[in-house]
């Protein structure tokens, strides 16, 4: 029963990479129609974009390091 927890708590650590690769996705698309409608601030629209793209990967990053944490040290 115990391990079939950690699994369960693992899986859902893991489920933080697919969530920040929903935003990420949906936050590309919002930049796109930014930089379409005012191409003049492309570099500030990408400067933000991989900003909050590296800040929603180090989120699913640290999921990814709870989910080992928890399968191979419990």
């Amino acid at each position: 029963m115990e391990r079939g927890l950690i699994a369960i708590a693992a899986a859902l650590a893991v489920m933080t990479g697919i969530f920040s690769t929903i935003g990420q996705g949906y936050a590309a698309a919002k930049a796109v129609e930014a930089v379409g409608k005012n191409p003049s601030a492309n570099k500030e629209i990408r400067a933000m974009l991989m900003l909050g793209a590296g800040i929603a990967e180090t989120a699913a990053i640290y999921g990814m390091l709870i989910a080992f944490i928890l399968i191979f040290v419990y």
